[in-house]
């Protein structure tokens, strides 16, 4: 397993962590990945500023040798059940195809497990595509339970 480090991203990353997430299947399997020189899409730029201005909220990008090879969201929430207890919500984590099933995934997700209870959290949840079955498969590996039915909304 190589040696992974974490950090924060920043604007130059926001084409390598589209990729991942997918986002650019839409554009097709044969695009090129998005360029960091010439991306200047304003609401994604925008969604970048806020997510980097609120400390409740992190971007993060997971590198070895120099390179990124995965992404995650993380967003620390206050609530008022379990007598006021803040969640931790991760969202997209998404591994480079050439570097999944050699344990990347689980160093990530451990990670940010971690940062989680120092941040205060007392539970840690996430949301999965129904049809993603081997990332259903992962999370359970990882002691998360399917214990609620997420429902979405587009507006």
């Amino acid at each position: 397993m190589p040696d992974l480090t974490f950090r924060d991203a920043n604007a130059a990353d926001i084409p390598i962590m589209l990729t991942l997430s997918h986002a650019g299947d839409a554009r097709g399997p044969d695009t090129p990945p998005l360029d960091p020189a010439t991306f200047t899409d304003p609401r994604t730029l925008a969604a970048f500023a806020a997510i980097e201005a609120d400390p409740a909220h992190r971007l993060i990008v997971a590198e070895c040798n120099g390179e990124v090879v995965g992404t995650l969201q993380i967003s620390f929430l206050p609530g008022l059940p379990a007598f006021g207890m803040k969640r931790g919500v991760l969202e997209n984590v998404h591994v480079r195809s050439d570097q999944r099933g050699s344990g990347l995934g689980t160093v990530m997700v451990q990670w940010a497990i971690e940062r989680c209870r120092d941040a205060g959290c007392g539970l840690l949840q996430l949301t999965s595509n129904k049809i993603r079955l081997d990332a259903h498969r992962f999370y359970r590996k990882l002691g998360f339970e399917q214990s609620h039915e997420g429902f979405k909304l587009k507006l």
